[in-house]
This record gives C-alpha cells, sequence and structure tokens, in this order.
C-alpha cells in the first residue's frame, strides 16, 4: 500500500544513512505494516526535485504512483537521484534514468555518488498528463 506519512522519511534516512532538512515530502510502500522502500523528494528547483531512494523491492503500483506524484503534482521536469546504491542505479535504469555524472567523496572518504537524471519525457511508467491519483 503507497504510504505518504514521516515513517517513510525515517525510513529513507535511516537506509541512506543522512539526515533531510524540510522541505520534503515522501512516498513509500508499506507491507504488513512495515515500510519497505520509500522516495523522499527535496531540494526543489523549479522544474527540478532531488529524489533520495531508499529500500529493495519497488511495486509497479508505486512507479506509477512516483511518476505521477513527481510529473503531474509537482510539475517537474525531471528528478535528480545521488546515489552509491547499485541497486537504486538500476532501478533508475529500469525507469529510463540516465547517469550524467559523479561527486567525488560526497558519501564521504572514497565514497563517490553517482547523479542520474530521469526526465518526464523518459519515464518509462505510465504518466498521463494532468491526471492525479
Amino acid at each position: 500500500m503507497i504510504v505518504t506519512d514521516e515513517r517513510v522519511a525515517r525510513f529513507v534516512s535511516e537506509k541512506t544513512a543522512k539526515a533531510f532538512c524540510p522541505p520534503y515530502t515522501v512516498v513509500g510502500w508499506e507491507e504488513e505494516g512495515k515500510i519497505t522502500c520509500g522516495f523522499l523528494f527535496n531540494v526543489f528547483e523549479g522544474s527540478d526535485c532531488h529524489v533520495s531512494v531508499a529500500g529493495n523491492k519497488f511495486p509497479r503500483a508505486l512507479m506509477k504512483a512516483i511518476g505521477d506524484y513527481a510529473f503531474n503534482q509537482l510539475k517537474l521536469n525531471r528528478c535528480t537521484v545521488i546515489t552509491e546504491q547499485e541497486h537504486v542505479l538500476d532501478l533508475c535504469n529500469r525507469v529510463g534514468g540516465v547517469r550524467e555524472g559523479i561527486l567525488r567523496g560526497h558519501f564521504g572518504e572514497g565514497k563517490d555518488a553517482v547523479i542520474v537524471g530521469v526526465l518526464k519525457s523518459e519515464y518509462r511508467f505510465p504518466v498521463k498528463a494532468g491526471v492525479s491519483s
């Protein structure tokens, strides 16, 4: 089930070992009362927003909801994902994201981050223009 409460923010923060400062919004997936994956949207910059991702299983229904939220409700043209986790890079690739660069030492000494851009026009899950779920 899709959830949008503070438990998602805590989950993403714990799994990424990062503290987040408001304003942010969250969308996550809950199974049997437990958050299993989440997306935290922050650093809102006009038509772009940073998205932090945590979890391992990303249901199709959630990925459709993420596209609707980002591209229809928030009216973004792109989402910027910054990660060092291979499974998040794989997810970004599956939804149409493109690796755009490296932030050296972003996650600490010797821990580089990959910057991935996900454009509305390239998002691989159906997003209907002007329709909100």
